[in-house]
């Protein structure tokens, strides 16, 4: 990999793991992407468009012992992510215009990546009264959630999917009955059974998903499922869709991974809402994912300090890391012991959260001459060991450490700009427009 000043020659790379092309970078665009005669440099690494996480914490403002914007969005970057949409469930919340400026300014001096606000649904995530949607909207917001708590009120939902409709935005749902779900822990039966927790069943995430996709086809608003984790709530989603219903639909890279057999022995690194279900529900989202049911996986990046999760299970909050492991579990999950489809994970990891977002005019983009030089480098040959103690997080709340994965980012630019190289594998290319 070299060339002249302000110019980057990526050689021997594969675009969605296709035949070695040279890729040559100039300023902030991809300038030519022309067969490769040698694999000397780039040996054979992927090359996809920059991911895209329609589901991230980054704890700021309110709780930067766990993570902030600036070592949130240093994670993104190491994980292969261009953009990330910040959820709303930070002290204070973001429920207010100028919160929502306030993320987008921090953002612009800190953050690694693009950062997109999402907005709260209603005014302090209380379930209550509406926060002000049309002026979050113009103020940046790109979403609306309540995520980390269900919006229960059926009525507010309906308002808040006309101000989706109205704004061009879309509203997130965290599925969660608070009824049925009350104080559940780990996923009802066998799980429960084993530790002797309080029970999650599956009806707690279905139930709300049933109903709230019949409001999204009733008010035309779009409704975003997020991490989905049943089979039943596939079903759901499937059957939406098949009415033409303005619904999608999200996984996180633990549910396609991990099973609730995981938490048989009460550690709470495995702690996650919702819970980790059983191989059949993992099943049942993976062949979802592939035939489009599931539009994308989001990470559902939930940094905690050390001391928050080392406690009794119930005392521990919920939540995983996922950033900077989630393009290599994906990667496994879809491929099965085998080399994925790499232009099926650029699709659920790249360009499909970017159109969920409206962010295709930017982000999730082909790699082609023309196009902006904002992609990540895979090494698919990697077998790495997931190690807690290195991640660049603020927290280290991982389930996979100790886990061996086969590939991994190694570098990650955004309109030229290296915001990631692991190995020195651009250190010595890269001339974009912020220098090296």
């Amino acid at each position: 990999m070299n060339g002249p000043a302000g110019t980057t020659v990526l050689r021997g790379v594969r675009p969605l793991g296709g035949a070695p092309q040279d890729v040559t970078v100039r300023g902030s665009r991809i300038t030519a992407v022309t067969p490769s005669v040698t694999t000397a440099d780039g040996d054979g690494l992927i090359l996809l468009p920059a991911l895209v996480d329609l589901h991230t914490h980054l704890r700021e403002p309110g709780d930067t012992p766990s993570e902030t914007i600036a070592s949130g969005t240093r994670a993104a970057a190491h994980g292969g992510y261009s953009d990330v949409l910040a959820m709303a469930n930070c002290v204070p919340v973001t429920d207010t215009p100028e919160r929502v400026r306030h993320i987008i300014d921090r953002a612009a001096l800190t953050a690694s990546c693009r950062v997109h606000p999402v907005g709260a649904v209603t005014s302090g995530l209380a379930g209550r009264d509406l926060a002000p949607l049309d002026a979050m909207a113009a103020a940046g917001a790109v979403m609306f959630s309540d995520d980390g708590v269900c919006v229960d009120d059926p009525a507010l939902l309906v308002r808040a999917l006309e101000a989706a409709r109205r704004t061009g935005t879309l509203v997130a749902q965290h599925a969660q009955c608070p009824r049925l779900v009350a104080g559940g822990q780990v996923n009802a039966g066998a799980a429960a059974r084993a530790t002797g927790l309080p029970p999650w069943p599956a009806t707690g995430e279905e139930s709300i998903v049933a109903r709230d996709v019949v409001l999204a086809g009733a008010t035309g608003g779009r409704l975003h499922i997020c991490h989905v984790s049943t089979a039943g709530t596939v079903e759901i989603v499937r059957w939406a869709k098949s009415r033409g219903w303005p619904v999608t639909a999200e996984v996180t890279p633990h549910h396609l991974l991990l099973t609730d057999a995981m938490t048989h022995d009460a550690d709470p690194l495995h702690k996650v809402n919702p819970p980790l279900r059983t191989a059949e529900d993992v099943t049942a989202l993976r062949a979802a994912l592939r035939d489009g049911t599931i539009d994308a996986v989001a990470t559902d990046h939930a940094p905690h300090t050390a001391s928050s999760k080392d406690n009794h299970w119930c005392e521990a909050p919920f939540g995983m890391l996922g950033l900077e492991t989630a393009l290599p579990v994906v990667a496994e999950a879809l491929g099965a012991g085998a080399e994925p489809d790499w232009a099926l994970v650029a699709t659920v990891m790249s360009t499909r959260p970017a159109a969920v977002a409206g962010l295709s005019a930017v982000a999730g983009r082909p790699l082609r001459a023309g196009e902006p030089a904002t992609f990540t480098l895979v090494d698919p040959r990697a077998n790495w060991r997931v190690d807690r103690t290195r991640s660049v997080s603020a927290s280290d709340n991982t389930p996979f450490h100790g886990m061996t994965f086969r590939h991994r980012v190694v570098a990650t630019m955004v309109e030229g700009r290296v915001t990631a190289d692991i190995d020195g594998r651009l250190a010595t290319s890269t001339g974009g427009p912020d220098g090296a």
